[in-house]
């Protein structure tokens, strides 16, 4: 028994895909700008009987009530509403688009199809215009942006296309990359333009407020613009320490600041000669949050005695990256106290005193060198004059033997 109900069931299941049947698709709702027209997707069918009377007889009327009617096809220009059929009744389109839509124009309306042969109400499904002062805000997806830096973003901007003559011009605040627009179709045959905004995402981007304005052209060449909620960008990038970072030097200390920003905000460290820098009595060390990302830390470097060091390093970082500026710090002398001025004074009275000394010695000792030469030269003179082995000793000149009378006379 069962078997042969469900042989029954599909057999008028097959029936009713084979024989068509009375009705109309149209969307249940759509807003309109006040001055501006509407267009009405629209598709009905017929039973198979009756499709022999879709013919160039046929005619599109728009009803809200069983005797008032608001707009006929056959005569557009002689309606309540003026407008014309874009469809074609002999494929099943009723698609129709009515202009200068007014607030009292906002009510619920029904498509009857009247031919030679055939006329019908499709009362099952009606469809509800409403009218509106102004045009609909365009929305923007997705909702919300939190993005690493580097990131290919899109954000598409929609807004309702009620009227497919004068559709909306989208454009974006700021215009950050590449756009691209397009005529979709929503499941209930309406439309709606979309702007689609690509952009690869930078820390400039950060916290930057997007917006979508669409306007609308009405038919008497008047417009209305709306802009969609705003989208703030949370771009999330590693540190960066800024350009005001900075080291100024004074007699007694060493003070330096440094600024760093990164999405989320970044930690800084001082470092002395790859050595870590915490508070103490010889570094005074500030720290100060700018805003959400940016941080700023100072430290004063006191010179205690005997300290030097060379190299100071803040280090900003955090789970995306880390980031140094290095500061060279020249050789910090201690201070100099009276009593070291006057050692060092002692002590070059008697560096000064031994040169002198040294110098003295020096003069004397070749004085006397210089004397015993001359003397040593001498006597080898003499020694030529009386030479002893009997040999002729060489004919000088009378000049010469003066000299030498008078060298040994001396």
């Amino acid at each position: 028994m069962a078997a042969a109900l469900t042989l029954l069931l599909i057999g008028w299941l097959l029936q009713s895909a084979l024989c068509g049947q009375f009705g109309v698709t149209v969307p249940q709702t759509i807003e309109v700008l006040r001055g501006s027209c509407v267009t009405i997707p629209c598709s009905f069918d017929v039973e198979n009987n009756y499709e022999s009377s879709l013919d160039n007889t046929c005619k599109a009327l728009w009803k809200i009530t069983l005797e008032t009617v608001v707009f006929d096809s056959s005569t557009p220009q002689q309606n309540k509403i003026k407008g014309e059929l874009t469809g074609d009744l002999t494929k099943k389109d009723c698609t129709t688009t009515l202009n200068n839509m007014q607030p009292e124009h906002s009510k619920k309306y029904f498509f009857r199809l009247e031919c030679k042969t055939l006329q019908y109400n499709f009362l099952t499904q009606q469809l509800e215009i409403s009218v509106k002062d102004g045009p609909p805000r365009p929305t923007l997806t997705p909702s919300t942006l939190k993005v690493k830096e580097g990131t290919s973003v899109k954000v598409t901007c929609s807004a309702p296309a009620p009227c497919l003559s004068h559709p909306p011009a989208l454009t974006w605040t700021p215009s950050l990359g590449d756009i691209h627009e397009t005529l979709q179709e929503n499941q209930n045959k309406t439309k709606v333009k979309t702007s689609v905004l690509t952009f690869t995402a930078s820390h400039l981007h950060h916290r930057e407020n997007i917006s979508c304005t669409a306007v609308y052209n009405k038919q008497d060449g008047s417009t209305e613009s709306s802009v969609s909620p705003r989208l703030t960008a949370d771009i999330l990038f590693a540190p960066q320490i800024l350009p005001s970072t900075d080291c100024t030097k004074s007699a007694g200390q060493f003070n330096c600041s440094c600024e760093s920003v990164g999405n989320p905000s970044p930690t800084l460290q001082w470092y002395l000669d790859g050595l870590s820098v915490n508070e103490s009595d010889k570094f005074a060390i500030r720290n100060e949050t700018v805003n959400d990302t940016s941080l700023r830390s100072f430290i004063t470097v006191s010179q205690p005695q005997g300290w030097i060091r060379s190299t100071l390093l803040c280090s900003s970082s955090s789970f995306l990256g880390s980031v140094t500026q290095r500061f060279y710090v020249y050789v910090l002398q201690p201070q100099t106290s009276v009593e070291d001025l006057v050692t060092l004074a002692v002590f070059i009275t008697i560096v000064v005193a031994l040169l002198v000394v040294v110098c003295a010695l020096l003069l004397v000792i070749r004085a006397q060198k210089t004397r015993h030469c001359l003397l040593k030269s001498k006597v080898a003179m003499n020694l030529g004059v009386t030479n002893g082995e009997g040999k002729e000793v060489p004919k000088a000149t009378e000049e010469d033997i003066y000299v030498n009378t008078a060298d040994i006379l001396k």
